[in-house]
């Protein structure tokens, strides 16, 4: 079981990053004394219908009752694949046989600083049993709301939950059939993410469009959040709010309330530790890559997106010069994938990769 806080347990988020294989991280966290971090191998486990694997503390433990996701402490010179290995290995009686990023969060208690590591793992072999005595449940990732966790794996649940592409739609319609019929095929081809984004139309022209838009997301069991202001986004019953990295600049507290989804475009590290201070469920940084839409605008690049990801706790899309193919990339440099205009919005870019509904990490339109 984890024991990452001062006598075990874990606890609230703060920032991400990591790596498999790399050396550990001992970067002081934000607004600390420098020290080393204690680095957590931590398995977000899905079975086969999409269920996720969580185990419950022990009553006495630190954070006693509490439901996580398994993992424990990398010892000295242990990579992060053996000690996740190791610890699923120790804890459920499974042997991991592949895994991937998922998200890293950061925390800091009084006198110590860890790093949980999470990867997520889809296959594996066995049957998991608490072998250390703990109870365990599959879950489905709509129903995870409804067990108590500390803090810390909120990232963790919101991470699982979105998929590894976004598609920002593209151009205002001149031609609203057009318009549809491409967002139409998008979401046949697989996008189940869409930011619908015309700042050109008029409001009632908007609220048209977004109508019939939403309407066609919901048939492909799709979540659809809308540029546009908090308030006309909820009155249309969206799945939520895109906030431009001006409107979110703005902002004391979060727009809506949690049952939504709040998404915020940023271009720096100050805008994303708004996002973060804000309680916003995830981010776009860009641009990562030169962009056609902004060419004057200096790319990050992947190494200037991961360092600034590694710093907050929230998923972060790539975004600027974004291609299908380039999700997995964008997670292993700690995003949550891709959003992209052009690039999925172009049915011949969307084919190229083979895109698919990405149904895992689907768990119903407007549900949190």
């Amino acid at each position: 079981m984890r024991n990452t806080g001062p006598k075990g347990g874990n606890g609230d988020a703060r920032a991400k990053s990591g790596r498999e294989g790399a050396a550990p991280d001992v970067s002081p966290l934000r607004g600390s004394r420098s020290r080393a971090l204690c680095e957590v191998a931590v398995a977000v486990i899905l079975d086969t219908a999409g269920r996720v694997l969580l185990s419950r503390r022990h009553v006495n433990a630190h954070q006693g009752g509490l439901w996580e996701f398994p993992g424990g402490k990398l010892e000295p010179g242990e990579t992060l694949d053996a000690a996740l290995r190791r610890e699923i290995r120790e804890e459920l009686g499974i042997e991991v046989l592949n895994h991937r990023p998922l998200i890293t969060i950061d925390h800091h208690y009084p006198g110590r600083s860890v790093r949980l590591r999470v990867r997520q793992v889809a296959t594996f072999r066995g049957v998991p049993e608490g072998r250390e005595g703990q109870p365990l449940a599959w879950v489905a990732p709509a129903a995870l709301a409804g067990y108590p966790m500390p803090a810390a794996d909120r990232p963790i649940v919101t991470a699982l939950r979105l998929p590894a592409h976004c598609l920002v739609t593209g151009p205002d319609p001149r031609d609203p059939e057009t318009f549809l019929a491409r967002l139409d095929q998008a979401l046949a081809d697989g996008i189940r993410l869409v930011q619908l984004r015309a700042p050109g139309l008029s409001e009632e022209a908007f609220r048209q469009l977004a109508t019939r838009a939403l309407e066609r997301c919901r048939r492909h069991a799709a979540r659809c959040l809308l540029n546009a202001d908090p308030v006309l986004a909820e009155r249309l019953g969206a799945d939520g709010v895109h906030l431009s990295s001006r409107r979110l600049l703005t902002l004391e507290r979060r727009p809506l309330a949690r049952g939504l989804w709040v998404g915020a475009s940023c271009h720096d590290l100050p805008q994303l530790r708004r996002a973060e201070s804000l309680g916003l469920d995830f981010a776009f940084l860009s641009p990562v890559l030169p962009t056609a839409s902004h060419p004057e605008a200096p790319p990050l690049g992947w190494e200037g997106f991961r360092a600034l990801v590694d710093r907050v706790a929230l998923p972060v899309y790539a975004l600027g010069g974004m291609t299908p193919g380039m999700a997995e990339r964008a997670r292993e440099e700690g995003g949550q994938g891709i959003a992209a205009i052009r690039g999925l919005w172009d049915p011949g870019a969307r084919t190229q990769v083979g895109l698919q509904p990405d149904t895992r990490s689907y768990d119903g339109a407007g549900q949190m």
